[in-house]
C-alpha cells in the first residue's frame, strides 16, 4: 500500500468537491488530454513542454512527475492524505477506482478517481513534527513513503490517531531534487506545536483573552468550572458598556468541535444579550459546522489554531510581556516569489 499526498488547490477551493463527491481531481487547468493514452513520462514531458509553453525544461519534469501517478502509478487500495486548507486537519481516503477522464466535468475536473474518504478533520496536532514536514511538500500530489511513514501512518490510524513516534523523515517522489516544502505551513506548524505546549486546556482562554484585549476590548473572564456556556465577555470601549458585545466560547479538545457546541454559543449569546459570538477551537471544526458558516456569518466567528496563529501575528506587539516570553516571535522578510 502506497500513500499519496494530494491538494485540492492552493488554497484549498477544491476541498469540498473532493470530499462530497468522493473523488481526488487532478486540479490541473485545461489538461484536456486522457492519461491512459500516454504510455511514458517522456511523452507527456513533450506534450506539457508544448501545451503549456513552458520555458524551462525543469518546470515539465516537475509537473510530469506529478501528473502521471494518478493514471499509471496509483493502485486501489492505496491511500490518499488530504491536508486541509481551511481547517488545520487532515483527510484521509483510500482509492477505490481505477483513473477515469472525463472531459464533459469541465477543467480543472477532467481527471479523477473514485475515494472512500475514512478519516476526516484529523487535527494536525496529533501528527509528529517530521510527519508534518513530509505533508507539507509544495506539490499537487506526491508520494510519502521515507522513513516508515506508511507504517507510521497506519498504525497511528488503528490508535486512534495518535503516535508517540518521533523519528527523522523526509519526503520523496520520482523526482525529489524538484520538492519543495510550503514554508508557510511549516512555520505555522512549529508555532502551533510551541503554543500548545504552554497554553493547553484552561491556559488557552488566557492566550484568546490577551488577543482581544490587544485588539482593543474590554474582557471579563470566567472563572475556572462552571462557565454558563461562556468562557470570556468581550465589548467595546474602556469599560465594556459599548458595541459589539460578544460571547466566546475556548476548546482545546482533541477532536474537532461538532454542530451542538457552534448551537450552544448561539443559545448562550441571547442569553448574555450579546451582539455577536466567537467559537475557539484549537483543533478546528468538523464539516457540519463549516457548513454553518454562511448561515452564521453575521452573527458568529470561527478561529481554529492556524487563525489564532494569524491573530497573534497581526497583533503581536500590543501582547503582554508574559505571553511575548512564553512564544517570543521575529519578523523575517524574504521575496514572495515562486518558481
Amino acid at each position: 500500500m502506497s500513500i499519496w499526498l494530494f491538494r485540492a488547490g492552493k488554497n484549498g477551493e477544491y476541498e469540498n468537491k473532493f470530499l462530497s463527491d468522493n473523488r481526488v481531481y487532478l486540479t490541473w487547468d485545461d489538461l484536456k488530454i486522457n492519461l491512459n493514452t500516454i504510455h511514458s513520462k517522456e511523452e507527456l514531458y513533450k506534450i506539457l513542454l508544448e501545451n503549456y509553453d513552458l520555458e524551462k525544461e525543469k518546470t515539465a519534469i516537475n509537473w510530469a512527475s506529478q501528473i502521471w501517478p494518478i493514471a499509471h502509478t496509483m493502485k486501489k487500495g492505496d491511500w490518499v492524505v488530504l491536508p486541509s486548507k481551511i481547517n488545520r486537519t487532515i483527510h484521509f481516503g483510500e482509492i477505490l477506482g481505477d483513473y477515469e477522464y472525463d472531459e464533459s466535468l469541465g477543467s480543472p475536473y477532467y481527471h479523477y478517481r473514485k475515494v472512500k474518504w475514512f478519516a476526516l478533520d484529523i487535527p494536525r496536532d496529533r501528527f509528529d513534527k517530521d510527519i508534518l514536514y513530509s505533508l507539507g511538500a509544495f506539490m499537487t500530489v506526491c508520494k510519502i513513503y521515507r522513513n516508515n511513514a506508511e507504517e507510521r501512518i497506519k498504525q497511528m490510524q488503528k490508535n486512534n490517531w495518535s503516535t508517540k513516534a518521533n523519528v527523522a523523515m523526509d519526503i520523496v517522489d520520482d523526482n525529489d531534487e524538484n520538492t519543495t516544502i510550503d514554508l508557510e505551513e511549516f512555520i505555522f506548524d512549529r508555532i502551533s506545536e510551541r503554543i500548545i505546549q504552554k497554553f493547553k486546556g484552561h491556559r488557552m482562554e488566557e492566550l484568546i483573552n490577551e488577543i482581544l484585549k490587544a485588539k482593543g476590548f474590554t474582557t471579563y473572564r470566567s472563572p475556572e468550572g462552571a462557565d454558563n456556556g461562556v468562557d470570556l465577555l468581550a465589548a467595546g470601549d474602556t469599560l465594556g458598556f459599548s458595541s459589539p458585545k460578544i460571547c466566546v466560547q475556548v476548546k482545546t479538545q482533541d477532536n474537532p468541535v461538532d454542530r451542538p457546541t457552534l448551537d450552544q454559543l448561539v443559545g448562550t449569546m441571547s442569553n448574555f444579550n450579546a451582539d455577536y459570538g466567537l467559537l475557539v477551537s484549537w483543533n478546528g471544526f468538523k464539516s457540519s459546522v463549516i457548513k454553518e458558516i454562511p448561515k452564521q456569518f453575521f452573527k458568529v466567528r470561527l478561529w481554529d489554531s492556524k487563525k489564532i496563529i494569524e491573530e497573534i501575528f497581526q497583533n503581536y506587539d500590543k501582547l503582554s510581556e508574559d505571553i511575548k516570553t512564553e512564544i517570543p516571535l521575529k519578523k523575517v522578510w524574504m521575496l514572495n516569489v515562486e518558481e
